[in-house]
């Protein structure tokens, strides 16, 4: 099923490394699956998101960049989705932040509003992590015009809602552009029936 999922989609989001970290030879396996240029996108473990709240996680995101290595050079980017009760904290980011090695492609997801702010993106911009926004039916146009914000030469956008309109697709590809990213990663739900990969295929579509 990857194999012919690469063959129509050059990227792909994994989301079961949040609730259990493979073992080395399981994604070894993936990677032989797919084509040059084909980048996986993996969630980071809650041991730090969600246990250590980035905060003295250098031990457990060590081992975890440790067994994403195994991705080689088909990993895109790593994602650090914080817990929607974690409140913003600049120094607590910015000390996590410091603790990547370099080249490291990490995107934050915040799911509390307190974090966005200035002196967060501003944070992100010192090391080219991305803020990745997740967008669903429960986002205004402010909303989105807030959190929408680019922190890096490369981003990653999650279209969470249940459905997306040809016409709704074809908005965020001007709001993408305008990123002025470099690589972007842009996934949708795909949870529940499936459809994100048929949405993907469509954004793809209209934005040629």
């Amino acid at each position: 099923m990857l194999g012919y999922y690469a063959s129509q989609l050059n990227t792909v989001e994994i989301n079961n490394t949040f609730y259990r970290v493979p073992k080395p030879h399981v994604l070894e396996s993936w990677v032989e699956q797919v084509p040059d240029g084909f980048r996986f996108v993996v969630t980071a473990t809650p041991r730090i998101t969600h246990i250590k709240r980035l905060k003295e996680a250098a031990e457990e995101t060590e081992y975890f960049l440790g067994i994403a290595a195994h991705f080689e050079a088909t990993l895109g980017a790593i994602l650090f989705q914080l817990p929607p009760f974690l409140r913003g904290d600049v120094d607590r980011l910015r000390a996590f932040v410091d603790t990547l090695p370099d080249g490291t492609r990490g995107a934050f997801e915040f799911r509390h509003d307190s974090w966005y702010v200035d002196e967060v993106f501003d944070t992100l911009r010192e090391r080219n992590p991305a803020l990745c926004f997740a967008h669903d039916e429960e986002n205004t146009d402010e909303d989105v015009a807030r959190r929408f914000v680019s922190t890096a030469d490369w981003g990653k956008l999650r279209l969470r809602a249940k459905g997306y309109s040809d016409e709704e697709l074809k908005g965020w590809s001007p709001s993408v552009d305008e990123q002025g990213w470099k690589e972007s990663y842009i996934f949708f739900n795909h949870e529940d029936d499936g459809a994100g990969p048929a949405l993907a295929a469509r954004f793809n579509a209209l934005a040629e």
